[in-house]
């Protein structure tokens, strides 16, 4: 039987409170936010159709090389400022974010922010 772990248990819980009232519609699509311990990584949902509309992550070729000097909440922060240019490119302007059952701070802030300075509206 598989340890219980109960940080990844708690991130799970609150991010399923979140996804019960956020949702993606073509309108307005769900900004989805994923952390890992190196990388930073953030996608365009919309719910209805099941469809990925633009992603973005500190392993994208474009943000690569920015990435590799810069500390992880200024990589998430370029990872917000490219997924807002991309976007704006699909004809997207106001997003519903979800932070993924992440606390409001660090990475996740800053690409919040990043996005936001890209033109996304939340």
């Amino acid at each position: 039987m598989k340890p219980s772990n109960r940080k990844v248990d708690r991130r799970n819980r609150r991010h399923h409170r979140i996804r019960r009232r956020v949702q993606g519609t073509p309108e307005r699509p769900r900004l989805c936010v994923r952390r890992s311990l190196r990388h930073t990584y953030a996608q365009v949902v919309d719910d209805v159709s099941g469809r990925t509309l633009v992603a973005a992550s500190t392993e994208a070729p474009a943000i690569r090389e920015a990435c590799r000097s810069a500390r992880k909440a200024a990589a998430a922060n370029l990872v917000g400022k490219e997924l807002a240019r991309l976007a704006r490119e699909a004809g997207i302007a106001k997003v519903a974010f979800d932070r993924g059952g992440y606390k409001y701070h660090g990475r996740v802030r800053a690409l919040a922010e990043g996005a936001r300075e890209g033109g996304l509206q939340f």
